[in-house]
This record gives structure tokens, sequence and C-alpha cells, in this order.
């Protein structure tokens, strides 16, 4: 069991990302958003298309739900849930989470904490400031 954060955290900020190893022995993103009054954690990526929810800045949400900033389906937030745009009719995968006394823990045994943040966020890699594509 691997502490994340706190409950408060995620309501404060809106979401909160890291990096995890999937069974595959892959990095996979996960996001842990607000839900009612606790948090749910979803893989951090749009079932319709290879679109990331959060690429750095939080996740976009609006009424308790998820929003694909590619083509704007929305997921809810509790459930995973879409019923509109490009993914309806398909649920996020969900990550397993236990939240003791207001702090978040993962504990889904089909993944292992990696890091805080992003794939491309590891402390070993090189950093850049350039966002340039050639």
């Amino acid at each position: 069991m691997q502490q994340l954060t706190t409950v408060e955290e995620v309501h404060e900020s809106g979401s909160f990302r890291f990096t995890a190893e999937d069974p595959y022995g892959e990095p996979e993103e996960v996001v842990v958003v607000p839900c009612g009054d606790g948090v749910e954690a979803w893989v951090n990526q749009c079932t319709h298309e290879d679109q990331r929810f959060d690429t750095g800045r939080g996740v976009p949400m609006r009424d308790g739900q998820i929003i694909c900033p590619r083509h704007g389906s929305m997921f809810d937030a509790c459930e995973g849930d879409c019923d509109n745009g490009e993914a309806a009719g398909t649920t996020l995968p969900d990550v397993d989470l236990a939240e003791r006394h207001g702090t978040v823990y993962l504990t889904d045994d089909d993944f292992e904490f990696m890091h805080e943040g992003g794939v491309d966020d590891d402390d070993d890699a090189p950093g850049s400031s350039s966002h340039l594509q050639l």
C-alpha cells in the first residue's frame, strides 16, 4: 500500500497525477479526481483515442465530470462512464485506492507506484524547457 496524497489536496488542486507500473511492466499514468467527499482514480487516457486527460496542467473537469480535451467526451468522475461524444458507451479503466483519515493510498495489486507526475516527468530524464516539435 503506497501513500499518494490527501483527499483535501485533490479537492483543492482538482486532481493528482502519478505514474505506476502496469501488469505488463509498462509505465501508466493515473489520475486521482474528486468524487463527492472522497476521490476516485482512473487511467489517464480517454477510451476513444490516445489522449491524456491531464497533460501536466490538471484534469479538466466540470460538474463532476472529466472532460476529454480532444473531443469533449465527458466521463463521470465517480463511475468512469461516458454517455456522450466520441467515447459514448465506454467506461474508464479504474485503479483501486483506499482512504484512511484523509490520506489516499494506492491499493491496486495490478499497479506499482513509480513516481508522482506523468510518464515523462521521471527525474532521471534530461529536462527541457522547449516544447517545439520539428
